[in-house]
């Protein structure tokens, strides 16, 4: 578009007319709001136009794990957008998200929604992401997919990124924490029917079907966050007539450990087990569960500074 100028009253025309109306000759400020535009908003991409990044280390993909979450995609519409680069106005390619694409296929969907970069825009990106999480209107999971952005695309570190956007690191790892959870409850998250706060106490129940029974008990009851969390407890305590019938003798935590317990699974954003051998003398263990390589290193991310803990 040689000798063509972007006009403001443009940036509303939507996010296919702005990438259409962009090339190496736009100017350099004018260019900076189109990021600052494309930062903030998801456009509907054509899967036929999206070629996967040669460079994806990641070559083998679970077959069961895709199905299942193909047949969630068929229910509940792709929740967390997958992001490109553009390279011309009809081709584009994947820099993170191929599981959700390739999931999205098989769920049979022509088009997924995603963030669009253009080719050489990181730095910008990075201040343009900075600049829209610091906005008042966003909901929990709006802020959690910015933070996965600027994880994935800017490789900043839980601790890089909590210096950029001003937050502590678990802070910045319990938004995180949200992405893991069912797509009923982000949505929720998303239209704020429930809070932050009753997300993070259902994130207390491991077994994910028993979360959406109790997510739903929330929703049909207008539990307050308080509540949920006491729902929870109750849950999580060991049922009589386990173990043989009979409550384990010091299997229910006192409420002082039970308080750093469940602190620290909030802070590291996992499942977390204060472990008492001896009450009186304090002695126990600290098992804390990681599915994943990438679970573990992200754990080490969090341990590894000290305000977190």
């Amino acid at each position: 578009m040689s000798g063509k100028k972007l006009k403001k009253k443009e940036l509303g025309l939507g996010i296919r007319a702005l990438l259409n109306n962009i090339d190496e000759e736009t100017p350099q400020e004018e260019k900076k709001e189109v990021i600052r535009e494309l930062s903030a908003n998801v456009a509907m991409i054509p899967l036929d136009q999206i070629e996967v990044n040669p460079w994806q280390p990641r070559k083998e993909f679970d077959q069961e794990a895709l199905m299942e979450l193909s047949e969630s995609i068929q229910v509940h519409g792709l929740i967390q957008p997958i992001t490109l680069r553009r390279l011309s106005n009809s081709e584009y390619q994947l820099i993170s998200g191929e599981r959700r694409m390739r999931a999205s296929k098989l769920a049979g969907l022509t088009e997924v929604p995603a963030y669009v970069r253009l080719a050489n825009d990181q730095e910008m990106l990075e201040m343009a992401l900075v600049e829209n999480i610091q906005r008042e209107d966003l909901n929990p999971m709006e802020i959690a997919f910015t933070y996965q952005r600027l994880i994935d695309e800017c490789r900043l570190t839980h601790k890089d990124l909590g210096g950029r956007v001003g937050k502590q690191r678990s802070t910045v790892t319990n938004f995180l924490g949200l992405l893991k959870l069912p797509p009923q409850i982000q949505q929720a998250l998303k239209d704020r029917n429930i809070s932050m706060g009753h997300a993070k106490a259902l994130r207390g129940v491991e077994d994910l079907g028993l979360m959406l029974v109790l997510y739903n008990e929330v929703k049909e009851r207008g539990l307050s966050v308080r509540a949920t969390e006491a729902l929870v407890r109750k849950y999580n305590e060991p049922k009589e007539g386990s173990a043989g019938g009979i409550k384990k003798e010091g299997s229910h935590l006192p409420d002082d450990y039970q308080s750093v317990e469940n602190k620290l699974r909030d802070q590291l954003g996992a499942k977390v087990q204060l472990k008492l051998k001896d009450k009186i003398k304090g002695k126990g263990q600290i098992v804390i569960n990681f599915s994943s390589n990438d679970e573990l290193n992200r754990l080490l991310d969090v341990i590894d500074s000290a305000e977190s803990l």
